[in-house]
């Protein structure tokens, strides 16, 4: 198929949720938010898409309290969907999750209190969950084991790269107060990631979505399913929590790129609808002839969307 850019299509993707917050017997966070519901209009969403994912992955906080019971209702939610995209499932640690539920539960393991650090193989692609959980607090920190297993995965390339998964990531925040909740010792982290093959790290943890670049490595952290975080608060505001901006991320893989892209957990407002239907005549074109017809701001094509626009 003759593609449209000069890219050409991406290989796969990768779908990134972060911060669900369930808890136990359906009841809602601070009585007023349904982060099920959201996740599930998400993954419908996703799922009747065109876009090729191949895993799915949950960067951490995924029951607020670590009731087994929320991660039970979590698992029955996403697993069924994620077997109809054919996708793999991979979760990861947050600070509000409990492990040893967390194991039984959602890895179907034996309880485990140690680190649950995990590797994955997407086609090539080698994922790397990171457990940056403390038990007992909600800050983050990587044991000294945990960097030796991480360097010695690394020594060894991937053939479509790495990408390391964890809650809390390794940037700096804003949000002055969160600073006591990030993950310490960020550049023993970025000691072992630089120069490697990784491609990227997606994190959460912070409630907004925010990107970075660090040692050459991009940082893509999602935005909560449950409630954000609001960066412009009046003066005098230390935190202030909002029922809006809950999104998750597309992770777009390129030969030689990772493109990351928001999208929304609920169906949005549509302002205009354009059928795909024209997509195959364009696709015929030369590149001078599809400069002319959508383009050119003078086109036929180009004319008729301005009055659209402008309802003339």
């Amino acid at each position: 198929m003759e593609p449209l850019s000069q890219h050409g299509p991406a290989q796969f993707s990768l779908l990134h949720v972060s911060d669900t917050h369930l808890l136990g017997a359906g009841k809602k966070l601070y009585t007023v938010i349904d982060a099920e519901e959201r996740l599930v209009e998400l993954l419908h969403r996703v799922r009747t898409s065109e876009h090729d994912v191949r895993a799915v992955v949950f960067t951490g906080d995924l029951a607020d309290l670590g009731e087994p019971d929320a991660y039970e209702r979590l698992r029955d939610a996403v697993e069924p969907v994620v077997q109809q995209m054919g996708a793999s499932l991979i979760w990861v640690m947050g600070n509000h999750d409990e492990r040893p539920a967390f194991s039984e539960v959602l890895l179907r393991q034996p309880g485990s209190t140690d680190p649950l650090d995990a590797v994955y193989d997407i086609d090539g692609l080698r994922l790397i969950v990171l457990d940056t959980s403390v038990p007992g607090y909600h800050h983050g920190e990587l044991r000294p084991g945990q960097l030796e297993w991480l360097g010695d995965l690394l020594a060894t390339p991937a053939p479509l790269g790495s990408l390391v998964a964890l809650h809390h990531p390794p940037i700096p925040t804003p949000v002055e107060i969160m600073g006591v909740l990030e993950l310490q010792d960020q550049q023993a982290l970025w000691d072992v990631v630089e120069g490697s093959d990784v491609r990227g790290i997606l994190g959460g943890h912070l409630h907004y979505s925010t990107h970075t670049s660090y040692r050459g490595v991009p940082v893509s952290v999602a935005a909560a399913l449950c409630y954000n975080l609001d960066l412009v608060a009046t003066e005098g505001t230390a935190l202030r929590g909002v029922h809006s901006a809950h999104t998750g991320s597309l992770v777009s893989i390129y030969p030689d790129q990772v493109v990351f892209s928001e999208l929304p957990a609920q169906e949005l407002e549509e302002v205009f609808l354009r059928s795909s239907e024209g997509v195959e005549q364009v696709r015929q074109m030369s590149l001078a002839e599809r400069h002319e017809v959508l383009s050119k701001k003078t086109s036929d094509y180009n004319t008729a969307e301005r009055k659209r626009e402008s309802g003339s």
